[in-house]
C-alpha cells in the first residue's frame, strides 16, 4: 500500500501524483477525439455518407454529455476509485468493438459508450482538486488539465500517424490495450475516497436542477466554454477535411503533423491557472474569448492555398486550442472554488453543457462543409465567439 493511501487524503498533493491524474486525463480524454482526423476515412469505410460523417464524433461527444449527466455526479455518493476503474473498464469493451467494427450501427453504439465511460476523466478532476490547497488550487487543476488538454490535442496526430501506418481499426485496438493498463494501474495507486453523504441517487440527480437554477457562476461560465468548444469541434472536425482536399493535398500524415500545432496550445491551461489564483479570471476570460474569435477572422480574412494560406491555418488552430485550453481552466477554477460536497455535479453539469455545444458543433460541421465548403464553416464558427463575448460583456465586475 502507498504512503498516499496510507493517509487517505492529503492536502499537499506530491508531484509525482498530479503527474499521474495528468497522464491518466489524458490517456482517457483522448479516446473522444482518435476519429476526429480519420472522420473521412471511417465514414467511407463503414458506409456514412458525407453530410452524416460529422456524426462519428459526436455520439461519442453524445454519449460523454449522457456521462457527465448520469455518472459523474455519482463521484459525490460514492467511491471515487471503484467508479473510475468500472468506467474504465466499460471504455475499453468499446474500444475493442470499435476495432473490429464494420458497420456504421455497431460503430457508432460502441462510440457512445466510449463517450459514456470516459467521463472517469471528469472525477478524477475534481477529484485533484480536492486534494490540493485552497492556495494551489488552480495550479493543481491547471496542471491536470494540461494532462487532459495534451490528450485532446495528441490524439489527432496519433490517430492519423497510426492509421496511416496500420489502418484506422488498430487506432481503436491499441487504445483498448491502454485503457485497460490504466485501469489497473488506477486501482492500485488510487487512494479510496468514500464522500460523506446520505444523499440518494435520485435526490442527488434532482438536485442538479436545482444548481443549475441557483449558480449562476456554472450557468456563465458554461455558457462561455459552449461557446468556444462548439467552433473547436467544428474546426477539428472540418479542418482534415480541407487539408486533404484538392487544394491543399495533404496525406495522413500531413494532417498529423498540422495537428502537432495544437499541442503548444496546452500550455495555455497551467499558465491560466495561476492567473485565476492571483484573482484575474475576468480579463484573461476576455482574451480567452478574443483569442477564439481571432482563430476565426483570420482565415476568414486569408483564404489561400498557398504556404501564406497554411501559415495561416497554423496560427489561428495556436489561437484557438490557446483561447479553449485557458477558458477551460478558468471556469473550473471558478466552480472548484464553490463548496466541496457539491464539485462532482457542478462539474457534471458544467462539461454537460459545454460537450453539448461540442456536439453541436461536430453534427454541423460535416454539413456545413459539405453544403458551403470551408467559409461557412469558419462563418458559423465565429458566431459562437461573438455570442460568448456578448454575454461576457454583461458580468458584473
Amino acid at each position: 500500500m502507498t504512503d498516499l493511501k496510507k493517509q487517505t487524503y492529503t492536502k499537499n498533493i506530491p508531484a509525482w501524483y498530479t503527474i499521474l491524474l495528468a497522464a491518466a486525463c489524458g490517456i482517457i480524454v483522448a479516446n473522444l477525439y482518435y476519429a476526429q482526423p480519420l472522420v473521412e476515412v471511417i465514414s467511407s469505410s463503414i458506409g456514412l455518407s458525407a453530410n452524416w460523417s460529422g456524426f462519428i464524433v459526436t455520439f461519442t461527444q453524445i454519449g460523454y454529455v449522457v456521462g457527465l449527466l448520469f455518472i459523474v455526479p455519482m463521484g459525490d455518493i460514492v467511491e471515487n476509485r471503484k467508479l473510475v476503474v468500472v468506467s474504465l473498464l466499460f471504455t475499453a469493451v468499446a474500444l475493442a468493438i470499435t476495432a473490429v467494427s464494420k458497420q456504421a450501427l455497431l460503430f457508432l453504439i460502441a462510440s457512445f459508450v466510449i463517450g459514456l465511460g470516459s467521463v472517469a476523466t471528469q472525477v478524477l478532476v475534481p477529484f485533484a482538486s480536492f486534494l490540493a490547497t485552497d492556495s494551489s488550487r488552480g495550479r493543481v487543476v491547471g496542471n491536470v488539465m494540461s494532462g487532459l488538454l495534451l490528450g485532446i490535442m495528441l490524439s489527432r496526430p496519433l490517430s492519423s500517424l497510426v492509421a496511416d501506418f496500420f489502418g484506422w481499426h488498430a487506432v481503436f485496438g491499441l487504445s483498448a490495450t491502454a485503457v485497460i493498463i490504466l485501469a489497473i494501474v488506477l486501482s492500485k495507486l488510487l487512494p479510496a475516497r468514500k464522500p460523506s453523504t446520505d444523499t440518494n441517487y435520485a435526490a442527488l440527480l434532482k438536485s442538479m436542477w436545482h444548481l443549475l437554477r441557483t449558480t449562476p457562476i456554472l450557468r456563465r461560465r458554461a455558457a462561455y466554454h459552449a461557446c468556444v468548444f462548439a467552433p473547436f469541434s467544428l474546426f477539428w472536425t472540418t479542418v482534415p477535411q480541407l487539408l486533404s482536399s484538392p487544394a491543399f493535398h495533404f496525406s495522413q500524415k500531413g494532417i498529423a503533423l498540422f495537428a502537432l500545432v495544437g499541442v503548444a496550445g496546452a500550455v495555455a491551461a497551467p499558465i491560466a491557472g495561476r492567473i485565476a489564483d492571483r484573482g484575474m479570471t475576468r480579463p484573461a476570460t476576455g482574451i480567452a474569448l478574443l483569442a477564439v474569435i481571432i482563430s476565426f477572422l483570420l482565415p476568414l480574412i486569408v483564404q489561400t492555398s498557398s504556404p501564406i494560406g497554411i501559415a495561416v491555418l497554423v496560427v489561428s488552430s495556436l489561437l484557438l486550442d490557446a483561447g479553449v485550453s485557458a477558458n477551460l481552466v478558468l471556469g473550473q477554477r471558478a466552480l472548484f472554488s464553490l463548496s466541496p460536497e457539491i464539485r462532482g455535479r457542478l462539474n457534471g453539469l458544467f462539461m454537460a453543457i459545454f460537450f453539448l455545444g461540442g456536439a453541436i458543433g461536430s453534427a454541423i460541421g460535416g454539413w456545413a462543409y459539405a453544403a458551403g465548403g470551408w467559409s461557412t464553416v469558419l462563418w458559423i464558427g465565429i458566431a459562437f465567439p461573438i455570442a460568448a463575448i456578448l454575454y461576457f460583456a454583461t458580468e458584473k465586475k
